[in-house]
């Protein structure tokens, strides 16, 4: 099976690569913006008739789109998220390859749900932020484009690689810093939230296993389980070995203003209304996000197997290599 992995730079684009590569079965061919792809190609800029020209010369059975941006305004994020898969769709379109689709959403297209619920497939999105809207677009796009696609719409990935501007990898930053400081006190913001985390790798599994099936449609990736991320920053400080004492300094939740507490590592000796955040909760989820993982468990036969604990001890071991 030819595979044309799209976006394999990425954070959950390096794992993907990896889990297809090591399937005797899958000849793989990557393209992107970086020099290190197989084949350069901007997604946002390109046109669909040179894409469904390569599609045409290397005839894959399956394309996987990993590519676009979680951060940026809003005419970026439409730019990389949206208009790069109407590309894509367009030039599958076109191309007499048939190739099938697995495109990677993004838990955030369903936006706040209600705490202690689990968010289904069938649930009305209601996006909460740009990031949102335009995975959403790009989603809507897949599903009216008549190809063979599915949607993996993934929640909060951790683990190994996981981004330094993340929540857990905010948190594991300002753990290392305080380490190397010495710092016996730390405090922390913006733990109240709770987040489906599931594991880049086991991500990287649904997308093989969504590769190989005939499922179409959306499809929840993640752990089935909301943790709030004090939990977490607890089971961090456990596997860093950090003795010092945690500070959370959450209020309720409330509209954007002057007021509102720092975000993960400010440090303790700065004043809590000198780091105004511009959103409570910035990925526009509100404060609790919690997947139905069921459609994977019956339909790819996928089960998330790493747990939270083992996914920081990875995160903790990249911040801990740059004290």
């Amino acid at each position: 099976m030819r595979v044309l992995l799209i976006g394999a730079n990425g954070y959950i684009g390096r794992y993907v690569a990896d889990r297809l590569l090591a399937d005797p079965a899958v000849q793989l061919t990557a393209l992107g913006r970086g020099d290190d792809a197989d084949v350069r190609f901007d997604l946002a800029s390109g046109s669909p008739g040179a894409l469904t020209r390569f599609l045409d010369a290397v005839h894959p059975g399956v394309v996987v789109n990993c590519a676009g941006a979680t951060r940026g305004g809003a005419r970026d994020l439409t730019r990389h998220n949206t208009v790069a898969v109407a590309t894509v769709c367009e030039a599958l379109r076109r191309s007499g390859c048939g190739a099938r689709l697995v495109q990677i959403g993004c838990g955030a297209e369903y936006g706040p749900s209600q705490p202690g619920s689990s968010t289904a497939e069938d649930a009305v999105p209601r996006p909460g932020g740009p990031y949102g809207v335009s995975k959403l677009a790009a989603t809507e796009l897949v599903l009216g484009s008549g190809l063979d696609a599915v949607v993996l719409r993934v929640f909060s990935p951790a683990g190994p690689g996981t981004p330094a501007g993340s929540p857990l990898g905010r948190l594991a930053e300002a753990m290392r810093r305080a380490m190397q400081s010495g710092d016996g006190e730390l405090k922390l913001g913006g733990l109240g939230v709770q987040r489906d985390f599931v594991d880049v790798r086991d991500v990287a599994r649904a997308v093989h296993a969504a590769s190989l099936s005939a499922a179409q449609g959306v499809i929840n990736i993640g752990s089935g389980r909301a943790i709030r991320l004090r939990d977490a920053a607890a089971t961090l400080a456990r596997v860093a070995g950090y003795g010092g004492a945690l500070h959370e300094l959450d209020g309720p939740p409330g509209p954007p203003g002057p007021h509102l507490r720092p975000t993960i590592g400010h440090p303790r000796s700065e004043p809590d209304h000198t780091a105004p955040v511009a959103y409570p909760y910035p990925d526009g989820c509100g404060s609790w996000q919690q997947a139905d993982v069921r459609t994977a468990r019956d339909r790819l036969g996928w089960r998330p197997r790493i747990n939270l604990e083992e996914s920081l001890a990875d995160i903790w071991m990249e911040a801990a290599c740059r004290i």
